[in-house]
């Protein structure tokens, strides 16, 4: 899919690039806003489906959650913190024997896995409550899981 070239998109693409964490449409209207006051949320929408659409970025679904945007079309994991909902890329080299084993037992001609583990950042660990720092551990996992929930 070509692309015509505009400075919406120009400013939706850079900004998913600039940033390692995985972020929301919502989160990238924000930043987005910063450089561009008069770009409106379906704007955003609308260039971040095309910009996936056309390989420029990858358009990440799990569990239900928001749909998260990745700047890094290469293949590879994802690490997902089921407390705050953050993405993180997994730096682990893709393992091909999964596809090989997939296909032989299934009789299938595979054309790609993905991998995301689960689990909670140091953040959202540290916030765990336990004894009786409880309370003031879940107020800051509470806020942590606002910032990041939409990020």
């Amino acid at each position: 899919m070509l692309l015509r070239q505009s400075r919406q998109r120009d400013v939706v693409l850079a900004v998913v690039r600039q940033t390692m964490d995985h972020p929301t449409a919502d989160w990238v209207f924000r930043e987005a806003r910063r450089r561009l006051p008069r770009i409106s949320l379906g704007t955003v929408y609308r260039n971040l489906k095309q910009l996936a659409e056309a390989g420029l970025i990858r358009e990440i679904h799990s569990g239900g959650q928001q749909a998260r945007f990745d700047g890094n079309t290469g293949r590879h994991y994802h690490i997902r913190c089921l407390g705050c909902g953050r993405v993180n890329d997994l730096p682990m080299s893709i393992d091909l024997r999964l596809e090989q084993e997939a296909g032989r037992a299934m009789n299938y001609r595979i054309l790609g896995h993905e991998v995301e583990i689960h689990g909670l950042c140091q953040l959202c660990q540290a916030a765990e409550p336990t004894g009786k720092d409880s309370q003031k551990k879940q107020a800051r996992r509470h806020a942590h899981s606002r910032r990041h929930l939409d990020r």
